[in-house]
């Protein structure tokens, strides 16, 4: 695979990825859609479609990583540290072009939902929470992921724990012999495998196991002209990045020294 390959496989799936993914969080918040309410259940299905469409579309390009933490299992298993840097900025574009997307095609709910008092209140600030701009505004849930109880120490390690299972599941069923990714088969394993997380680790952080489906959508969040859109939690957001790449790297240890 050329760096240009991977960077334009990278960039057109983690946009699928954030467009689908963001849909359905979306679908499911904003006022006037006709989803709204549908539950935990439609939110973690809605991730696991978003990735079985992303990785298709992707992986004869780049492999499917659509995740740093994936690219850096892989890179930990592999010894291949070379393309990194080329899958973590097509990834990182291509979540925030996602995010871009989903605020296009809901744009009309977005404009009901914050123009609406009854949607526009401030979060209470918690004994981890001293400074108010840090506070998730009334649709960051949308684009980025938040913590039900704000406890660094479990918020990340949360985060570390659902990673590694989806890591290790791709380093070990996941991955064709030639080194290029997810087959056809570890396509479809790892969207259930992203599902089966959801219902049973998503509870605590809405866990994001992947640093640029959280960091790119949040960077569109700050940056969109959302009126009353609130601030985009930037006192959490390491969380989300951090969790994820330590979780990487130990299911890749773990890789290499029970299965290699």
């Amino acid at each position: 695979m050329s760096s240009s390959d991977i960077f334009i496989g990278e960039t057109i799936g983690t946009a699928l990825l954030t467009l689908l993914g963001g849909g359905v969080c979306a679908a499911l918040t904003l006022k006037s859609s006709k989803a709204r309410g549908a539950g935990w259940l439609a939110i973690t299905f809605g991730w696991g479609f978003a990735v079985l469409i992303a990785a298709y579309v992707s992986a004869p390009l780049s492999g499917a990583h659509l995740n740093p933490a994936v690219t850096v299992g892989i890179a930990v298993k592999t010894g291949e540290w070379g393309d990194v840097p080329v899958y973590f900025a097509g990834q990182l574009l291509g979540a925030m072009l996602g995010a871009v997307l989903m605020w296009v095609t809901y744009y009309g709910q977005f404009a009901a939902h914050l123009a609406d008092p009854e949607n526009i209140k401030d979060a209470k600030l918690g004994p981890e929470d001293p400074h108010p701009h840090d506070v998730a505004g009334p649709v960051l849930g949308i684009f980025s992921t938040g913590p039900e109880i704000r406890n660094v120490v479990q918020n990340m390690a949360t985060e570390i724990i659902g990673t590694f299972v989806l890591v290790l599941a791709i380093l070990t069923q996941g991955l064709q012999d030639d080194g290029k990714g997810l087959g056809v088969i570890g396509v479809l394993i790892t969207s259930f495998v992203v599902v089966g997380i959801g219902l049973s680790l998503g509870g605590p952080t809405g866990y994001a196991i992947n640093p640029v489906r959280d960091l790119g959508p949040r960077i569109v969040h700050a940056l969109l002209p959302l009126p009353n859109k609130g601030g985009s939690d930037w006192g959490y957001s390491w969380i989300p990045v951090a969790g994820p790449l330590v979780g990487a790297l130990l299911a890749g240890g773990l890789y290499n020294i029970a299965f290699a």
